[in-house]
């Protein structure tokens, strides 16, 4: 997914005039998805151009975020490390163990360098409530922002634009890193590590600096985390963590810079606008990643890049009608899927079987605004139907692709 300087420059305004445009609630959101999309970044480095797969990069995420803590409660917004450059207490935490655990885990590769990675991050969440003193238990560490340079860090709004600064400066600077000669060769290194050993190059070391990178920035955006909640506890080490930055990186698309940001950004505004509307959110975002696994493999910036390409083979006359037929068969699809799992998932529940024990019958079920009797056909009918015709929109939408290929 290339991205021109127009649309750049059109994104930049954007995120700038956010606190202008939403409410407080959504603004706390949007400083959750700049967080999230730098975390993506820094670990796409790793796993996108390194190509080692790691299953804990929350422990350096992790030890950013407490870094912060200790260092907001130490300098107190003032002294060498004022409130807004206190993010480098984290980024400096992740890189020294970055290194360190870096060092180790290269030294394996494939599925024996992601397990390293998983048991390294585990023992850190099974120690830190253990170690009070640097952990603070499993009540964790508080902080609060500090007045520095004139601000008083107490708004939301103050708080995005820090985070919004931090995260273009960090993303800028990774973008720099696969532009220089060193993250060429974070490049090779995931093509041919055999042919960089025989070429004298220390594979062992590059592997060691990318690790060490992607830690750095990990433990920033770990940082701005405890920025913005003000406490970090050992819930920064669950394997949860780890794995919503594989399963927000691989649906954004690890083949392209700005794919992980993207899929971490709308991953995180998923969560955000669902869970508090369906307990099944975290289900339909496997359903999610599983389907973008087996048909769109490239993620979602290779299906925007393929869409690009085939707009500028075909014209407009083509792509249109095959765009609308997609989206189409992507809201049937998804309309069905829902429907189907909501109602299960109701049907299902304590609450509805013991209901259904003392009428004796099974009662209607209300959601979407009305109710829906489990035992009557069009209560089935209408998912089904639905289900149907976007199978038939998406089978129409493949055969012209084929035919325009």
């Amino acid at each position: 997914m290339r991205t021109s300087a127009p649309g750049l420059i059109v994104g930049l305004a954007l995120l700038a005039a956010l606190p202008t445009i939403l409410p407080a609630g959504l603004l706390i959101a949007s400083i959750q998805m700049l967080i999230a999309a730098l975390f993506a970044s820094a670990y796409s480095l790793l796993c996108g151009r390194a190509g080692m797969l790691s299953f804990g990069h929350a422990a350096y995420f992790g030890m950013g975020a407490f870094a912060v803590v200790h260092g907001m409660n130490a300098f107190g917004g003032s002294g060498l490390l004022p409130t807004p450059l206190i993010p480098l207490v984290g980024a400096a935490a992740g890189l020294a163990v970055g290194v360190v655990a870096g060092w180790f885990a290269t030294q394996r590769s494939g599925t024996t360098f992601a397990m390293i990675t998983l048991a390294i991050a585990e023992l850190l969440h099974s120690l830190a409530p253990q170690l009070k003193g640097l952990f603070g238990g499993e009540s964790g560490i508080s902080a609060m922002r500090a007045p520095a340079m004139g601000l008083n860090f107490g708004s939301t709004v103050q708080v995005y634009y820090l985070t919004l600064v931090w995260v273009l400066l960090g993303i800028g600077l990774l973008y720099f890193h696969s532009l220089t000669p060193m993250g060429r060769l974070t490049l090779a290194l995931r093509e041919n590590s055999h042919r960089l050993r025989f070429l004298g190059y220390n594979v062992h070391g590059l592997g060691v600096s990318a690790f060490a990178i992607s830690a750095m920035f990990s433990g920033l955006a770990g940082g701005l985390q405890a920025m913005s909640n003000e406490a970090a506890n050992y819930a920064v080490f669950d394997a949860g963590v780890s794995a919503a930055v594989v399963l927000n990186s691989y649906i954004g698309g690890v083949g392209s810079f700005l794919g992980p940001a993207l899929g971490a950004a709308l991953m995180t505004f998923f969560g955000y606008a669902v869970s508090d509307v369906t307990r099944s959110w975290l289900l339909y975002q496997g359903v999610l990643f599983v389907l973008v696994m087996m048909y769109v493999p490239a993620g979602l910036s290779g299906l925007f890049g393929a869409g690009g390409r085939l707009l500028r083979q075909r014209g407009w006359r083509t792509t249109l009608p095959l765009a609308l037929l997609a989206v189409g068969a992507a809201l049937l699809l998804c309309a069905g899927t829902v429907f189907v799992v909501e109602l299960l998932q109701r049907l299902f529940s304590q609450d509805y079987r013991a209901l259904a024990g003392m009428a004796g019958e099974l009662p209607p079920v209300a959601f979407f605004g009305r109710s829906w009797s489990p035992t009557a056909l069009s209560t089935w009918a209408l998912p089904a139907g639905m289900l149907v015709a976007g199978s038939l929109f998406a089978l129409a939408v493949r055969r012209r692709l084929g035919a325009a290929a």
